[in-house]
């Protein structure tokens, strides 16, 4: 029985044709693609093929930046740049202030404040989507398959995604949009977190916990205790196994026990753990900032005032368009900035 493709005849129906070959179609699904000569509406089949209405759909690593970021969205839309003021107290001791009796016509201590401004850079996007009425009508002899439905979730995704990277990693080309891991502003502590918080003996467990929250109390000089720890994904899932030097006694997952002690010590109910696959150096080696690639860990106070991201212009698509009926085509764009950390001693890196 030989292979067959369906195609249009002179008379605009479609009907089987042989075709002489099928290899050379290799798939591979290591990150959810299929070989680029393989995709198509020409499939080959044969009389034994029932054809699924369902179709599969490309998968991708999705978490919500939300989770992480504040996220301000329609503020300053289609400006450049987006400026926050910041203001300071100046002024001296309190105990400037004391007078003493009788000294009434002496001169008082005052007080000052004053104002500095951190700007973020904003980005323009927009991509166009195209199809003819051959897209559309060959797509329907799929009888599955929306051509114009898959480009504008392609575009969509595009966009999400894109976000998503941003906030966590910035931009590949522009140093001046960085993300949640990478501001050029934070400090970056090297001595504390060396190797997989998973791996650690009990001792060195015991010290890691012991640390990192007075660690990063000590580095806001004692104004401000964190709300996220964020760590690699690996090492949050080396977390799940019990607890150094508890075993037979009190045996406690280290995720668990690690989220008991830091709830405790920052007196928030809600503090959180997350894992990120942005913080695994394979997926942060194009980005500055992180070296040639680091493991690392972020320990920040989620505040609006510590640190934010814009997007001026949410995703929006313009109307298809056509100037011959015959070609159609449409935009999609918006505006994003980076993370800015307005409030840098509230945000923490460890990385080795």
């Amino acid at each position: 029985m030989k292979s067959i493709k369906f195609v249009q005849n002179g008379k605009g129906e479609v009907e089987p044709s042989a075709i002489r070959s099928t290899q050379g179609l290799t798939l591979f699904n290591a990150n959810g693609d299929v070989n680029s000569t393989s995709t198509g509406y020409q499939i080959a089949i044969d009389t034994l093929t029932y054809i699924k209405k369902q179709i599969t759909e490309q998968k991708f690593y999705k978490v919500a930046p939300a989770d992480f970021v504040p996220i301000c969205v329609g503020d300053g839309a289609f400006k450049q740049n987006i400026l926050t003021n910041l203001s300071f107290s100046n002024s001296e001791d309190f105990e400037s202030g004391n007078i003493q009796s009788g000294a009434s016509g002496s001169r008082l201590a005052s007080v000052d404040a004053s104002v500095a401004s951190k700007s973020a850079k904003v980005v323009n996007w927009a991509k166009q989507k195209s199809y003819s009425i051959f897209d559309i009508e060959q797509a329907l002899q799929a009888n599955n398959w929306d051509a114009v439905y898959a480009k504008e979730r392609a575009r969509k995704t595009n966009w999400d995604l894109g976000i998503q990277e941003i906030a966590f990693i910035g931009s590949r080309s522009d140093p001046a949009v960085t993300g949640l891991l990478n501001n050029p502003n934070v400090t970056i502590n090297t001595s504390l977190i060396t190797a997989p918080i998973s791996g650690l003996s009990a001792a060195n467990f015991a010290t890691f916990v012991q640390t990192l929250i007075s660690t990063y109390f000590t580095a806001t000089n004692s104004t401000q205790m964190p709300t996220h720890f964020v760590l690699p994904y690996t090492d949050f899932l080396g977390l799940q196994t019990l607890t150094p030097g508890t075993v037979g006694t009190y045996p406690l997952p280290q995720i668990d026990y690690l989220l008991m002690a830091f709830k405790a010590a920052t007196r928030n109910p809600n503090f959180k753990i997350e894992p990120l696959a942005y913080c695994e150096k394979a997926n942060n080696l194009t980005r500055i900032n992180v070296g040639t690639g680091k493991q690392v860990y972020a320990l920040y106070n989620k505040d609006d005032e510590t640190l934010r991201m814009d997007i001026p212009v949410d995703y929006t698509s313009t109307n298809p368009n056509s100037t011959n009926n015959f070609q159609f085509n449409d935009v999609a764009y918006g505006q994003y900035t980076g993370v800015s950390v307005l409030r840098n001693l509230e945000v923490l890196y460890f990385q080795y």
